[in-house]
């Protein structure tokens, strides 16, 4: 069958023939801003349109909600209603799929409720409970990742078992096993579970992977490259009989294998497909050739990296600026300043900067100095709707609703709003469900029966009622309508009216945005309702599965603050990299080895390939860490870009430095930034004292500093170049300065 009319337009020569290559094994090398995402839809539009191949037939998978959603949108204005049918979706969805309708072949339930990572690791201290381990010696968040990674890896609590190498192992996998019998207990899934209870049901019922074998004949991957051990499998399974599975990735972009993702997994696709071809995609279209050569460079220095020729029709625009703070205040204004300079002057707007960093810890300092000039800004990964306390709670009466045996949603309701069914009687009932075998609600009711219940009784009966009220009446309604009534029914709102503070009005508002969400949701869902299930159920899987990224929304009117790694599939017109220090930015605990090294290098080149049109790339000789002021050396990243794409840019300021008396400010540099604040230590790099014989200080001894001027010596600590000396200026006030670098004179 010809090709679809339209389908080709516009595509160049690797694009072409990776969209026309629909048969066998295909690997799409593609670099930063190359076009994969065209790819990938004018790839499955071609399959549909231009073969004939039915939409139901294809699977598509990627990494974020945000990402199927919008290859959905772009393939629906290519094709129109005839993309009816087509699943884009994430791992995580697709498994939610395939486990809602075959779960019960591995004998658990249908009903199965997500746990988040808030409900999991709730999970965790209470395995540590059980096992009677202190959390403060035995950390329940290291804990979780193990057992993450454990998961990641597709092993089975029986076989880390099996496996442990030493008493720790033991210990942990011992403690998984006890997790996943609680999980199972709740009728509930962790995000990791997801994927390897659908890769266990697969590998003990091949009937089931044959279904989907059949009904998905082409299969699609995005963002190959971040792929862990178990998703892995997952794919080899799916594409085992028809081998018709494209992967798209870069090597280079590699930068989540903290979590999991395998870069061999990628790099031995060839390996894996012996009639695999390959496509690279090797024209970006997003930034300039400076930004372009500045990133290749770096990047070009891991070893065993697949070779692309990267370039850009863009061959004009500015070089890489490289600003060399004194001190982390004085590249968080140097920062703002550059943004209020654009921003004002008309050329751009907020929405066109972003920030970004290695940690979100760094992100303090930005965010004071944008919040002084009133500058809109957002964090992204910060507290997701969805994981704020109210929304929490409604979601958890729901959830209580749909599966009565989640003990984690029951905790979390049972008192909120306050009823007066304190801990003591939510403990009592936790134990007696733990000797009985029941869930904590069936655990309550016969603690009223039993006489246990004691002065609780009443409100503990009240609240029973209340649950059982809206299992009758909740599963029947629309999901909007359903949190309508939990809001009524469970006093919150009241709750809320009565407390009449800025803060309940903020979470009432919340609310509201929940119910807006809700109603959206309806509309959506009623036009392809699920067959099989309510649509509290399905509403509820698709906000367990939503990320922090799939809630951010790029606007003209805010500056974006996010790390490297958030940043990853985003681009902004200009970008500052800050903290471009050894053991920062490559990160100390990921310089502790080849490969760690290697992947920090691989997210500075994410972090530089963000940027279309102009890159700054920040470091600061001091920097506040840790309460204690560190003096900082430049990045390997930084003198790895070759010095024709740079311009450095070097502070004017008189850094200052803080021993104990709060944190230091960066010299005055114009447009408004104080030039001086009390009762800080001052370091003036710019006065350097060749030895400390120019000048024998002691106490109340009047001295004349070049930038305080005249002021007399209070206390002098230490010896020779390291003196520290707290003087009292005429003109500032209380000034400590180090006899290294004031150039003090007598006056």
């Amino acid at each position: 069958m010809g090709s679809f009319d339209g389908i080709f337009d516009g595509l160049n020569e690797g694009q072409h023939q990776a969209v026309a290559t629909t048969e066998g094994p295909l690997l799409v090398l593609a670099g930063a801003g190359s076009g994969k995402t065209r790819v990938l839809t004018h790839r499955i539009a071609h399959l549909i349109g231009g073969c004939g191949i039915p939409p139901e037939s294809i699977l598509a998978v990627t990494f974020t909600n945000k990402a199927a959603g919008e290859m959905r949108e772009r393939i629906e204005k290519l094709l129109g209603p005839v993309a009816e049918g087509l699943w884009v979706g994430t791992f995580h969805s697709t498994c939610v799929r395939i486990l809602r309708r075959d779960i019960g072949q591995i004998g658990r339930s249908r009903g199965f409720v997500i746990y988040d990572d808030s409900d999991s690791l709730a999970v965790i201290k209470e395995v540590l409970r059980r096992h009677d381990l202190d959390p403060k010696t035995h950390d329940p968040r290291g804990l979780r990742w193990r057992i993450d990674q454990w998961k990641n890896q597709g092993v089975l609590p029986a076989r880390a078992v099996e496996e442990a190498g030493d008493l720790d192992d033991e210990l942990s996998a011992e403690l998984y096993v006890t997790y996943q019998r609680l999980l199972a207990d709740a009728n509930a899934l962790d995000f990791g579970d997801l994927l390897l209870l659908t890769v266990e049901l697969f590998r003990h019922y091949p009937e089931v992977l044959a279904h989907y074998q059949r009904r998905w004949q082409y299969v699609l991957v995005d963002e190959y490259q971040d792929t862990n051990r178990v998703q892995y499998q997952l794919v080899r399974m799916l594409a085992a009989q028809h081998e018709n599975l494209c992967v798209v990735g870069d090597p280079d972009q590699s930068v989540y294998g903290w979590r999991g993702a395998d870069i061999r997994n990628i790099m031995a696709f060839e390996h894996d497909y012996e009639n695999a071809k390959v496509v690279k995609l090797e024209q970006n279209y997003r930034s300039t050739q400076p930004i372009l050569s500045g990133a290749s460079a770096v990047v070009s220095n891991n070893q065993g990296r697949r070779d692309k020729e990267m370039f850009t029709e863009r061959t004009d625009g500015a070089v890489i600026r490289r600003y060399e703070a004194y001190d982390d205040r004085d590249e968080a204004q140097y920062v703002v300043r550059q943004i209020l300079e654009g921003a004002r002057g008309g050329d751009q707007a907020y929405g066109d900067y972003a920030i970004l960093y290695r940690t979100n810890a760094q992100s303090r300092g930005f965010e004071e100095e944008l919040l002084k000039y009133d500058i809109p800004y957002v964090v992204v990964g910060g507290v997701r709707f969805y994981d704020r306390a109210e929304i929490k709670d409604v979601l958890g009466y729901l959830r209580l609703v749909v599966n009565p045996q989640d003990d984690q949603a029951l905790r979390r309701v049972v008192n909120r709003p306050a009823r007066g069914i304190g801990k003591t009687t939510v403990d009592r009932a936790q134990q007696l469900a733990q000797q009985q075998g029941v869930p904590m609600l069936e655990a309550l009711g016969r603690l009223v029966d039993s006489g246990q219940a004691g002065r609780s009784a009443k409100r503990v009966v009240a609240f029973l009622e209340l649950m059982s009220g809206l299992a009758r009446e909740v599963p029947s309604r629309r999901v909007d309508e359903a949190i309508a009534l939990v809001l009524d029914r469970s006093g919150y709102l009241a709750a809320l009216a009565k407390e009449a503070t800025p803060e309940a009005e903020a979470r009432h508002e919340n609310l509201k945005e929940l119910l807006t969400s809700a109603e959206d949701f309806h509309a959506v869902n009623a036009l392809s309702p699920d067959e099989e299930r309510g649509e509290l159920e399905v509403f509820l899987d698709q906000v367990a599965l939503i990320s922090d990224l799939d809630s951010y929304e790029q606007r003209e009117e805010r500056v974006s603050l996010l790390t490297a790694h958030s940043a990853k599939g985003l681009e902004f017109e200009r970008v500052f990299m800050t903290g471009m220090e050894e053991g920062i930015f490559p990160h100390g605990n990921s310089s502790r080895s080849e490969e760690g090294l290697e992947e920090e290098r691989r997210l500075c080149y994410v972090g530089m390939t963000r940027a279309m049109n102009h890159l700054t790339l920040c470091w600061a000789t001091e920097r506040r860490r840790y309460g204690e002021r560190s003096y900082q050396t430049a990045s390997r990243f930084l003198d790895e870009i070759p010095s024709e794409f740079v311009e450095v840019i070097q502070s004017d300021a008189a850094p200052r430095q803080s021993f104990g008396g709060g944190g230091g400010r960066g010299a005055a540099q114009g447009g408004g930034f104080d030039e001086y604040a009390q009762d800080e230590v001052s370091i003036d790099y710019s006065f350097n004292q060749e030895g400390p014989d120019e000048i024998t200080v002691r106490k109340g001894m009047r001295v004349r500093h070049p930038v305080f001027g005249v002021g007399t010596v209070g206390a002098v600590v230490g010896n020779g170049l390291d003196q520290k000396l707290r003087i009292k200026f005429d003109r500032v006030g209380i000034k400590t300065v180090m006899l290294r670098y004031a150039n003090l004179e007598p006056a």
